[in-house]
């Protein structure tokens, strides 16, 4: 069984739940500039130093440059896969693709780190799914109900989300960051951050994050299909703590060298459960572990300034959120649609908006920071 939806289909899913109103009144930054539109949901991005901005367009499969006039000029492309997590590094440019497991067939997985260099040649570096395969690195995590929960209760509790269960192979690498020799990976399948040696292409686990439990309240409706089909759960479980699993979306260095990477709750994209999204500190040298902030909604990306502050896009609180590097209070940044991505060259910050499952809606936006 399928631990969970693949995170571009549980973002497709939260979209039947969570409505993409307006953004919110109240931005504190300047009107940012339209670099480019009509995207199609381009959930990544990356800066250059020369300012030159990359852009992927992950469910169609495809990674492009932004040109000056706005224009996208594509740089690579493979259709019906998942393109997303790029970087760039010293004219070299850093991606990951993807295709999920057809009917949870954990051998159908295939996800690779791959590189471009400046003349477009192409290079596969890493096979992340057989990473996954052959090492499964959330596989001792427990997920759903504890053992508060008696056995005739869990039997009421329908069949997906499972009431209790242990990780799965699942693959969905999702964000890099790259420094030195060595690419980190955000996968949002095996709930993990990896370590890849850019060299040699030997994969390793760094860190996994912890489940993120919430209390099931009463009159609670769960999704158990992508047609938007919802059930209430039983009265029994009402109260208990169900130990979802943290989906990492993207890892970021910051200035004291700790890697930071955001997390969807792996459940509800709503507030039915709260705002419960979370960013993480990791130590590369270490992999230690820890919550750095939590109640945001549904962040999909982040950017650290050189002061430690973070930026992070609220996809489904449609707003582009500040979080202070000493208080780590939040703040509404920006009001925009549906941010996914967001990145900072200098003052400037770059992000992508206007998410919609499958329509030309998506936008490359930047804007001052100060």
């Amino acid at each position: 069984m399928k631990k969970k939806y693949p995170l571009v289909a549980c973002l497709a899913a939260a979209a039947l739940f969570v409505p993409m109103g307006p953004a919110a009144a109240g931005s504190t930054s300047p009107d940012p500039t339209v670099l480019a539109d009509g995207l199609v949901t381009p959930l990544s991005l990356a800066v250059g130093r020369d300012g030159s901005v990359l852009v992927t367009q992950n469910f169609v499969g495809r990674l492009d440059r932004v040109e000056d006039n706005g224009q996208i000029a594509n740089v690579y492309t493979k259709a019906n896969w998942d393109v997303g997590g790029v970087e760039t590094r010293r004219g070299t440019t850093y991606f990951v693709e993807s295709v999920g497991a057809g009917g949870g067939n954990p051998d159908a997985l295939e996800g690779y780190l791959k590189s471009i260099d400046e003349w477009g040649t192409v290079e596969a570096i890493a096979d992340l799914a057989a990473y996954e395969r052959e090492h499964n690195p959330d596989g001792d995590e427990e997920y759903g109900f504890g053992s508060d929960v008696p056995a005739e209760c869990l039997q009421q509790w329908p069949v997906f989300p499972p009431a209790k269960y242990t990780g799965a192979v699942d693959s969905h690498p999702y964000a890099t960051a790259v420094k030195g020799s060595t690419a980190y990976v955000a996968d949002a399948g095996m709930n993990a951050v990896l370590e890849v040696d850019l060299d040699s292409g030997d994969v390793s686990t760094l860190a996994v994050l912890p489940p993120r439990p919430a209390a099931i309240p009463a009159g609670t409706r769960i999704p158990i299909d992508m047609a938007g089909g919802t059930v209430e759960v039983p009265a029994c479980v009402v109260g208990h703590e169900y130990a979802f699993e943290s989906v990492p979306t993207d890892v970021e260095f910051g200035p004291d060298g700790w890697l930071y990477v955001s997390s969807l709750p792996g459940g509800p994209e709503d507030r039915s459960l709260g705002e419960r999204g979370a960013i993480f500190k990791v130590n590369p040298w270490t992999g230690h572990t820890r919550l750095w902030a939590e109640d945001i909604l549904s962040p999909t990306g982040i950017a650290v300034s050189d002061h430690g502050d973070v930026y992070a896009a609220s996809m489904f609180g449609n707003e582009i959120v500040e979080i202070d590097a000493w208080t780590r209070e939040s703040s509404q940044f920006l009001a925009v649609d549906g941010p996914a991505a967001v990145e900072l060259s200098g003052d400037t910050l770059y992000a992508t908006a206007g998410f919609s499952f499958g329509q030309p809606t998506g936008t490359v936006i930047k804007t001052d920071i100060k």
